[in-house]
């Protein structure tokens, strides 16, 4: 057993939307038969991250991030704060309604919408859930494979960042540090660099970085050629390697992108030196 317990959610909300609307009154996507249909989906959540659940539809993952991915069949798929992930499906050559779900992770909120053709009848969907999912994990990630993969090449540096913070005082730093104390990552354009983000904490944080898109190559020290994205979740304990080419000059903010953390100090900065 843990000695801590993991934190899933530390912000409350009175509703979780879809395009501005809960399932008391989602919006209603109309789709012909055997329509294939590509879902492009955005997680403008301040602190919440989600299961996207497309039910008795199978999905397939076909990007995340905005970058192509080898296509990972599923029906339920992890969407962070600050995420985007793109499903393709195909409408059941018959009339009926599907909702596609957004599940708030360790909980039983949920929100979503609808893809319904003519004639399918739409039953309302409870915005509540019968059970409580399981917090977001690192299976989905270690199985993604990007569909344009960096250039194999060493790292000119390596930067271990480790993540912390706790609910007691609610503090949450980058290397020990919050920002207006933060240490700079200095890079050289030109650089391959890897970053080893630890977390140290008893929450998940999804970290994003400005300005450049990045490969997961490493989960847990296992080194692997993983998806290129712009935000990766790191769950309590675990280790996300992440490699970037420097080839855009500028000094870009390197964050959680729970906003409520990064708020309360856990940002820093990639900064471009001569």
């Amino acid at each position: 057993s843990m000695a801590m317990p993991m934190d899933v959610n530390d912000i409350e909300y009175d509703a979780y939307l879809a395009n501005d609307r809960t399932l008391d009154d989602p919006q209603v996507f109309a789709v012909e038969r055997n329509d294939q249909v590509r879902l492009r989906l955005i997680n403008g959540a301040t602190a919440t991250a989600f299961w996207i659940d497309t039910g008795s539809i199978e999905g397939e993952a076909i990007a995340v991030d905005g970058d192509p991915i080898v296509p990972l069949r599923g029906h339920r798929f992890p969407l962070a704060m600050g995420q985007r992930i793109d499903i393709r499906l195909r409408i059941p050559n018959e009339a009926g309604a599907w909702p596609i779900l957004a599940l708030r992770e360790g909980s039983i909120e949920r929100t979503g919408f609808v893809l319904a053709t003519r004639g399918g009848a739409v039953k309302r969907i409870a915005p509540v859930g019968d059970q409580a999912t399981p917090a977001l994990d690192l299976i989905f990630e270690s199985s993604l494979v990007a569909a344009k993969p960096l250039a194999v090449t060493p790292a000119d540096r390596n930067q271990p960042i480790e993540i912390g913070g706790t609910m007691q005082g609610y503090s949450w730093t980058l290397n020990g540090k919050t920002w207006g104390n933060h240490q700079p990552i200095p890079v050289r354009k030109g650089e391959r660099i890897e970053l080893m983000l630890r977390n140290a904490s008893m929450m998940g944080h999804p970290m994003h970085l400005h300005g450049h898109h990045f490969q997961v190559v490493a989960i847990d020290g296992r080194r692997f050629a993983g998806a290129v994205r712009d935000t990766v979740w790191v769950p309590p304990m675990r280790e996300v390697t992440v490699a970037f080419d420097a080839a855009n000059p500028g000094t870009w903010a390197f964050h959680c992108h729970h906003l409520y953390h990064m708020t309360t100090g856990m940002m820093t900065v990639v900064e471009y030196t001569a």
